[in-house]
């Protein structure tokens, strides 16, 4: 019996000393497939599993604006075989859902950012306007008389727009969709006359004409259209950009997050990584864990604000 109990805690401890990972990771993506959040853990996650030598599986888990899939990969072991994909979302949630089961600051280990990309302010052709100027100068000749379209009640789309209604001081119409593609649809139709939709969700409909490009939301031009302006040109200090970084549960072990933010960190200088994120209108962004963690506490206080002015509430 007591070499058994031997030979036990020695095959355990042979178990223990093997190196990190010695087996599949899981990638908790907290939104439904199809996606810029799973577009960017599908592909974050077959790269780092090439680097890391074992299967990175994606795991999609919606719900509740992403805080199902969040609350999985908090109450998850922290052995770095549980990873999340956070967005620009996980910092709207704090201040839209009043009791979340998971404390947004304390359960997870940042590991780095991916990548940020904007919105684009379009309206539709029939509106008599061509710059944000002339858009914002209309809302205020006509105060709520416009529309804007969105993929609902505290959605990216929805807070950008909410941002944008604050800076600016216009009254506009909420029209909230179950999701960014009915939004556009009706906007292309011209049931709604505003919509701030992704950049990647936009480009076909204004290279065609079907809707007009206004402005992008980041805090430079975007490459794919370096002749339109940004929101922040005319709204000094205007930034609504959709991010998307790595967390890990917290407890995690320190050189398990150093390896994997090293990974993530390589992966992103590739030129394949930086083309494919390009042609999804995303820049990539390298940040350390503790850089990270700062940038998302800076990221809920800013949204927190927004949520708590526009009065939003979620469904």
């Amino acid at each position: 019996m007591k070499r058994f109990l031997l030979l036990l805690l020695l095959f355990a401890g042979m178990v223990q000393a093997q190196p990190y990972p010695s087996k599949a990771i899981r990638l908790i993506v907290p939104f439904p497939p199809g996606g810029s959040n799973d577009i960017v853990g599908r592909m974050v996650g077959a790269q780092l599993g090439e680097r890391l030598g074992q299967s990175v599986v994606i795991d999609n888990r919606g719900g509740a604006g992403g805080t199902i899939g969040t609350d999985m990969a908090a109450k998850a072991p922290p052995d770095g075989y549980t990873l999340l994909l956070v967005s620009v979302a996980h910092a709207f949630n704090p201040a839209m859902y009043k009791k979340l089961p998971y404390d947004q600051e304390k359960s997870f280990a940042p590991i780095g950012m991916v990548a940020a990309g904007p919105v684009a302010l379009t309206v539709h052709p029939s509106l008599p306007v061509h710059t944000v100027q002339e858009l914002i100068a209309l809302a205020k000749a006509k105060p709520g008389t416009l529309n804007y379209a969105t993929a609902g009640i505290g959605s990216f789309q929805h807070l950008a727009s909410e941002l944008f209604k604050l800076q600016t001081g216009v009254d506009m119409v909420h029209i909230p969709y179950k999701g960014g593609g009915p939004a556009m649809m009706d906007t292309i139709a011209g049931q709604a006359q505003i919509n701030m939709a992704s950049l990647i969700q936009v480009i076909p409909h204004a290279k065609s004409g079907k809707l007009r490009l206004l402005a992008t939301s980041g805090t430079k031009r975007s490459s794919l259209f370096p002749d339109v302006p940004t929101v922040a040109e005319t709204v000094p200090g205007y930034d609504a950009t959709n991010w998307w970084g790595l967390v890990a549960p917290a407890g995690t072990p320190q050189q398990v997050v150093s390896r994997l933010n090293l990974e993530l960190e390589t992966l992103l200088k590739s030129d394949e990584t930086k083309k494919r994120l390009e042609s999804e209108g995303a820049d990539i962004i390298r940040m350390s864990p503790a850089e990270f963690g700062s940038f998302i506490a800076a990221e809920t206080k800013k949204w927190a604000k927004v949520v708590q002015q526009a009065g939003i509430q979620p469904e």
